[in-house]
């Protein structure tokens, strides 16, 4: 039995989250969590929301609540939809916990300590009307190159120029539409990463393993000119982990508070400590997953998430655990994600575009999205949503050949023999076949799995699946049992266990579905089939089962039509 660390890129605070955020993160790390638990393998999954910085602020304010109620009531919605998933977190954290201030503060304490931590004074914008300091975003004015009028204090989204606040013309803030702006100095803490350049790259280059996306964004932005930088960790905010080291106040940093992108990874150890906390255990109890002084030396740690996000977890991250020079776990593999696509355009949390988590559920249960997202998942290359895509995946996959073969099974086995799998004779020669061709399918499957071959294991489970519909189809018990029903019963024995072991494997990408199999058979042995020729025969003669209700409706063409409608626009 292994030990498995899982974490999952945490989701933004400012409201629920669309596909392609679920599909780049958080489902395949559960996917892989549950595969993972089904091998018997002991497995930490912690995932949280990410609850600081400007847009936090900002999204609070638009909502007319102080922002820590709001950053809470997102958290729970963002919680449900993770329920609503069946995202199986063994804690769904908050990077604004106790545990994530204090540990927080630790490592800047540290690093501070060794060496790694300089002062530097800017010049910001200041918003007089406001009374803050505007981040770059935050600014916008007339682009001097090109003449846009809503070009932003950082680039012309226009021209694409990079830009200073001062360089815009007539600026003024978003915040308020102010435009009574000035230059103040301010000083912010930078952590000194260029000086951890020779151990960010032994690191990385000792991934031999990780996916080429992976490891080409993160040696792009080792090597880039204006890629590794020191990097500033406190900003100018209220809301925010205060800038202290250790528990200490930070002499000249009061009123400031740690850079989101600084505390937010932290959380993946203080989110384990949440856990720990929220079960009543000892701190042994989370820094055995940790500390490789204290237990973790044996763990293997994943992490997921979108591309967007590589740079900060093997750069910026490991800066941290790096220069602290304290045992800390670092992560193993990180399996990276292009981008969904929607529809001819692209998913987007701040203008509403495409289809919302909440929304999905809203119309079909999570198995179906589970599904198709992640047999279509952007492993390779971007992937792009299509309603008409999602009908004929749904439908083909779903409804024609998993959902029909448990149907056709159940339904005519309970009205040929009863409630009860009947005995029959022994196997014969195409029963062997499949059973031989299981065993060879399911070692394919399982080196997919354990390979994170997110596509490629979709795949292979459904191919899995059609082998079991083409031996019903060429074995046909429905005609032999007018002629030899011994035979028959044998190959309805073969065919009930068969859905059990569908279930089992199923399990990763679709779980409720592969509950209704096993609650329909009457089963709680959830034993992974490494042994094919045993776990055919698992269910015995005489043991009771049940017709399923349909696991799988089909969508039809009336649906497809109105959801596209209904989900052409941007979300209100």
């Amino acid at each position: 039995m292994a030990r498995i660390l899982i974490t999952s890129a945490i989701p933004y605070i400012n409201g629920i989250k669309h596909l392609g955020n679920l599909v780049g993160s958080q489902l395949p790390a559960d996917l892989f969590a549950r595969y993972s638990r089904a091998r018997g393998h002991e497995v930490m999954f912690i995932c949280a929301t990410d609850e600081h910085g400007t847009p936090a602020e900002l999204a609070a304010a638009k909502a007319g609540k102080p922002v820590d109620q709001y950053c809470a009531e997102m958290h729970e919605a963002q919680a449900e939809m993770a329920r609503g998933f069946r995202l199986s977190f063994d804690h769904f954290g908050r990077s604004s916990s106790q545990r994530n201030h204090k540990l927080t503060q630790h490592f800047a304490g540290v690093l501070a300590d060794n060496g790694l931590i300089r002062e530097v004074a800017e010049s910001q914008v200041y918003s007089i009307d406001d009374g803050r300091f505007l981040p770059d975003r935050y600014i916008e004015g007339t682009c001097p190159n090109c003449g846009y009028t809503s070009a932003r204090g950082d680039q012309c989204d226009n021209c694409t120029k990079q830009l200073d606040p001062t360089d815009l013309i007539n600026p003024h803030s978003t915040v308020s539409g102010s435009t009574n702006l000035e230059v103040r100095e301010t000083k912010h803490l930078y952590l000194m990463q260029r000086s951890l350049r020779e151990k960010l790259e032994a690191w990385i280059e000792s991934k031999h393993d990780w996916p080429i996306l992976t490891t080409s964004i993160a040696k792009k932005w080792l090597n880039d000119g204006d890629g590794l930088q020191d990097r500033g960790i406190t900003r100018d905010l209220h809301w925010g982990i205060p800038v202290k080291r250790g528990d200490q106040p930070w002499p000249g940093m009061e009123g400031k508070v740690f850079y989101v992108w600084f505390d937010a990874p932290i959380e993946y150890i203080a989110g384990t400590a949440e856990w720990a906390d929220a079960n009543g255990l000892g701190d042994e109890a989370w820094e055995r997953w940790w500390r490789t002084d204290k237990g973790a030396a044996d763990v293997t740690y994943y992490q997921f998430m979108g591309k967007d996000n590589v740079p900060f977890h093997t750069l910026s991250f490991p800066a941290t655990i790096l220069g602290s020079g304290e045992p800390w776990k670092m992560v193993d593999y990180l399996k990276s994600f292009n981008y969904l696509n929607y529809d001819g355009g692209q998913f987007s949390t701040s203008r509403g575009r495409g289809v919302f988590m909440d929304q999905a559920l809203s119309i079909l249960p999570s198995d179906y999205w589970r599904w198709w997202l992640l047999s279509h998942a952007p492993e390779s290359s971007d992937a792009e949503f299509t309603w008409e895509n999602f009908q004929a995946s749904v439908n083909k996959d779903l409804a024609d050949v998993l959902g029909n073969l448990v149907s056709r099974v159940t339904k005519f086995a309970k009205s040929k023999f009863g409630d009860a799998i009947p005995a029959g004779g022994d196997f014969g020669a195409q029963e062997t076949a499949l059973i031989a061709d299981l065993g060879a399918r399911i070692r394919t499957y399982e080196t997919l799995m354990a390979e994170m071959e997110v596509r490629k294991a979709a795949a292979e489970l459904r191919g899995i699946w059609v082998v079991g519909n083409e031996y019903l189809q060429s074995a046909a018990p429905w005609s032999v049992v007018k002629t030899d029903p011994e035979k028959a019963q044998a190959m309805i024995r073969l065919a009930l266990n068969l859905i059990r072991i569908y279930a089992i494997l199923s399990a990763p990408f679709i779980p409720d579905a592969a509950a209704t199999m096993m609650t329909a058979l009457n089963c709680t042995d959830w034993t992974w089939p490494s042994d094919v020729p045993q776990a055919i025969r698992a269910l015995p003669s005489g043991h009771d089962f049940a017709v399923p209700e349909n696991l799988f409706r089909k969508i039809t063409d009336e649906e497809r039509a109105d959801w596209q409608v209904k989900f052409a626009g941007v979300r209100t």
